[in-house]
Order: structure tokens, then C-alpha cells, then sequence
């Protein structure tokens, strides 16, 4: 078994690599608006906002589940079950499937269709929200 100080400077990192994530997401979500802004505005497509968009969705959706499974470990080693915080728990696990959902509807973007651009749109707005009540609970476990 992994000695408790060991334990809780992996809580730290986990915390310190979910905040950073919440940021790139942020930062991931404002390309996304821009290009969003501009197809509604009828202006010429940025292609290379575009293309980092598009090149770093994938890594982020890996990225951000890493990070929730990374969670669900120390939360096991550490009790030897998950639920010692379940609303943590419980929105972690949002956050993980909106994250898959997401990057899964991405896939299905093609041309102007709307529906699947709009679904796209919404559940990163639902993950940009939560991932800051997400914070905050794990800022209150750590402390």
C-alpha cells in the first residue's frame, strides 16, 4: 500500500493537473467560440484556429478523462472505495461522459449542418460550467 504522505501529494497533483485542464478547456472552448462567431457573422473560415481546434480536442477529451480516472484511483487507494466524496465523484463522472460525448458528436460535424454544431456547443458550455463546481469541491476536500 502507498504511505499517506505519498497519497496526498498525488492529491495535490491531481488537483494542480484538473485546475490546469479547467484552463485549457477554457482556453479550448474561446477557439471554439471564435469559430463559432465567425460562421454565424457569414465571414471568412480562420482555418488555423480551425485546425487547432480540431487538433487539440482530441488530446484534452484523453487529457481531462486521465484526469478523472486518475482521481478515482487515489480515491480507492486512499479508502479503498469511491464514494468517500460522492458529489465530487458524481460530477467528475459528468464531466468525463460530456467530455466523451462531446468529442464523439464532434465526429458527426460536417458542412452547415446546425444540430449536431448546436449539441456540440451546448454540452462544452455544460463541461465549462461544471468544471469550476468540480474545482471547488476538490478544493474543499484537499483543505
Amino acid at each position: 500500500m502507498i504511505d499517506k504522505q505519498t497519497i496526498a501529494y498525488l492529491r495535490l497533483v491531481h488537483g494542480a493537473y484538473n485546475t490546469l485542464m479547467m484552463f485549457l478547456f477554457i482556453y479550448q472552448g474561446s477557439l471554439g467560440l471564435r469559430i463559432r462567431r465567425q460562421r454565424k457573422a457569414g465571414g471568412k473560415p480562420q482555418f488555423n484556429i480551425i485546425k487547432r481546434h480540431r487538433k487539440t480536442g482530441p488530446v484534452l477529451a484523453v487529457m481531462g478523462i486521465a484526469g478523472f480516472f486518475a482521481g478515482v484511483t487515489l480515491a480507492y487507494l486512499d479508502y479503498g472505495h469511491l464514494l468517500k466524496y460522492p458529489l465530487h465523484f458524481i460530477i467528475g463522472w459528468d464531466i468525463a461522459l460530456l467530455i466523451s460525448a462531446t468529442f464523439f458528436i464532434s465526429g458527426k460535424i460536417k458542412g452547415p449542418d446546425h444540430k449536431w454544431r448546436n449539441l456540440h456547443f451546448s454540452l462544452g458550455i455544460l463541461i465549462l460550467t461544471l468544471y469550476p463546481v468540480q474545482l471547488f469541491l476538490g478544493t474543499g476536500i484537499l483543505f
